[in-house]
């Protein structure tokens, strides 16, 4: 009994623990996730490249966050090889740093935590403050589990079953070093996995030199976790992963090696066990940051050993042809299925359009511009083949009454999305043309509230797409929590505008016009995306009918 009570209370701890971890990674990817991508493309020079990477793997208590950041980037050629490596080993670092700030005891913290982000949370209305309220509670979550793990060794310490355990990993430091691989593996996530072992250590539930083979090989299988998540992207967003997992795959390995063979740990006795291993944890991915130089030499390698797959006319986005199978129009769900492919494709059409909008803004390259305008026509023609695809579906006479709604949901929002194509080849575009013509520049502060904004268009399309796909009403009732949001972003945005008018600015005068008409540009696109939650949430009884008063006191 006692050791079934000791692996529930550890498995608790450690799913709180994982909980908390994502719960902190979640508040901070929906509050402020719109900007990574201009984080990690403008970083330039392998040091910068560090830095970036450190600083994201601290915000998202993740450096396998970062990494799938970076193959992401890289698969679509917005960073190259020699950018995502060093952002990778300096997100090592990153979570190495996070773990000592977590390591520390804050028992008395945990209550001021709890009070402060839950009355955020609760009671906030802005979504930027509900989702800080997130963040606290994740970090109070945090503290708690750390708490309920070392209760959970009190009553098992003194038995035969823990120092046996601890014992042999001690003396077999390979076995714990692959067991601390797989720790952070199964766990899927390195910093919850060495916080459990840093926190067995600093309670004397293990021995050091055990916790330190424990540690060395959890971050072996921090590098590879995130080469397991990304194995169906392409071979060039997969190069800068490998070589980080050789790099620190190799140095784990040595490491261990020399943990176990040299009097390593005897100069660390005086700083305490758990700090100890927390010591080794950051000079290991500190020393990493040695490879930085070097890291342009391991690309030639790299591409020899994954080169890209044979391009045989493979057909951008824009030019795909329609997904529509006439030969499914017999079935209705097959032809449901169809139609809802050919919309998706035309979701990612019209954000295709939308992506370089803000370059074409910063740069007023009318090449680019004619390009985004030609992806129109392609829009438009998705738009044909889904209302006569779905005219089709509609009087086969099996159709049922509920696949016929959803045809014309389907259709519906087609329209919608091409309605928001229609808003950047006529409204967005012009307006980046003539201010280029005319030379207008935004302010500083202007310009980036038009980015975070179209950062945050971006976003909010990548959620209507998986709306779109999974009929999800918790992503349905988000999409529309943002839509309110970025209307009060837009709000914000234009009294800045008018104070920087009211204060003089000569720049914010000159671009009065056309910031004002960018930022209701983009808050009419981005309600149209929107569009795609309002059946989903109709159906299941989470819209109101009207947003008047009914009962109204004359």
């Amino acid at each position: 009994m006692v050791i079934l009570a000791f692996l529930s209370q550890i498995l608790g701890a450690t799913m709180l623990l994982l909980y908390a971890v994502r719960m902190v990674r979640t508040g901070i990817e929906r509050a402020f996730g719109a900007s990574f991508r201009r984080v990690v493309t403008a970083a330039g020079g392998p040091l910068r490249a560090a830095a970036t990477g450190l600083v994201l793997a601290v915000i998202l208590q993740s450096s396998a966050a970062v990494a799938l950041l970076v193959a992401g980037f890289a698969s679509v050629g917005a960073i190259g090889f020699a950018t995502g490596l060093p952002a990778m080993l300096g997100a090592d670092l990153g979570s190495a740093l996070l773990i000592q700030v977590l390591s520390f005891r804050y028992e008395w913290l945990e209550p001021v935590l709890l009070a402060i982000g839950g009355g955020l949370f609760l009671n906030a209305e802005r979504r930027v403050v509900k989702h800080a309220g997130r963040i606290v509670l994740g970090i109070a979550f945090i503290l708690i589990s750390l708490g309920f793990l070392r209760q959970a060794m009190d009553p098992i310490r003194e038995s035969a079953f823990l120092p046996a355990i601890a014992g042999y990993l001690e003396y077999d430091f390979v076995t714990a070093f692959i067991v601390g691989a797989a720790l952070a593996f199964v766990m899927h996530s390195s910093v919850a996995a060495i916080l459990v072992c840093v926190t067995l250590v600093a309670i004397d539930a293990l021995p050091v030199l055990a916790g330190a083979s424990l540690v060395l090989g959890a971050n072996l299988g921090g590098a590879l976790l995130p080469l397991w998540l990304t194995r169906g992207m392409p071979r060039v967003a997969r190069r800068p992963l490998v070589a980080n997992f050789a790099i620190k795959g190799a140095c784990a390995m040595a490491a261990v090696l020399v943990v176990n063979t040299l009097p390593v740990l005897t100069h660390l006795s005086a700083v305490g066990a758990g700090q100890a291993i927390v010591t080794i944890h950051i000079a290991f991915n500190l020393m990493l940051l040695g490879f930085l130089p070097f890291c342009r030499l391991f690309e030639a390698p790299l591409a020899r050993l994954l080169p890209d797959a044979p391009t045989a006319q493979v057909e951008t986005p824009s030019e795909r042809r329609s997904v529509l199978d006439e030969a499914a129009l017999e079935t209705p769900g097959l032809a449901l299925a169809s139609l809802r492919r050919e919309v998706m494709r035309m979701a990612q059409l019209v954000r295709t359009m939308a992506e370089p909008v803000m370059q074409v803004y910063e740069t007023g390259d009318k090449a680019l511009a004619r390009q985004i305008a030609r992806q129109d026509d392609f829009v438009d023609s998705a738009l044909d083949g889904i209302r006569h695809y779905a005219a089709a579906m509609l009087n086969q006479p099996a159709m049922k009454k509920e696949d016929a709604r959803r045809a014309r949901e389907l259709t519906e929002y087609a329209i919608t999305l091409e309605s928001a194509g229609d808003i950047v080849v006529k409204q967005l575009l012009p307006l980046a043309l003539k201010k280029a013509q005319k030379g207008i520049r935004f302010s500083a502060a202007g310009n980036a509230e038009l980015v975070a904004m179209h950062e945050k268009l971006l976003a909010n399309m990548d959620l209507a797409a998986n709306v779109l796909v999974s009929d999800d009403i918790e992503s349905a009732r988000l999409l529309l929590e943002e839509k309110s949001e970025m209307a009060r972003k837009e709000r914000a945005s234009r009294k800045k505008h008018l104070k920087r008018l009211g204060a003089g600015a000569a720049v914010s005068f000159d671009s009065s016009n056309i910031h004002l008409e960018t930022l209701r540009a983009i808050t009419d696109m981005n309600g149209q995306i929107a569009v795609v939650a309002y059946p989903i949430l109709h159906r299941s009884g989470q819209l109101l009918e009207t947003r008047l008063i009914n009962d109204l006191d004359r």
